[in-house]
């Protein structure tokens, strides 16, 4: 469990920000779909900040990929900012 793994939310407007800090193991990713499911009602953009994470395990990619399907379709984009975004976020959400 990484228990240095913070996610940092601040809302704008229609904008959702969730900065991750630490490593992203199988406990962050939960925490991290859970934020996105919480915190998504009335947002148009949603931003996952990624460049302040350290390790991510591939157990907890793999774990995220698969259970963010809820975010599909709806009409909030899903944002990958940093470095690591790419490999968090799932093919269908967009990277910057």
């Amino acid at each position: 469990m990484a228990s240095d793994f913070k996610i940092l939310v601040h809302r704008n407007s229609e904008n959702l920000h969730l900065r991750l800090t630490g490593d992203f193991d199988e406990t962050s990713a939960h925490q991290l779909l859970n934020a996105l499911e919480q915190n998504c009602a009335d947002v148009r953009k949603i931003f996952v900040h990624t460049s302040c994470l350290r390790k991510i395990y591939p157990f907890a990619q793999e774990l995220f990929q698969k259970n963010v399907y809820f975010m599909n379709g709806r009409s909030a984009s899903l944002i990958f900012t940093g470095e690591n975004g790419t490999q968090i976020g799932p093919e269908w959400s967009r990277f910057i």
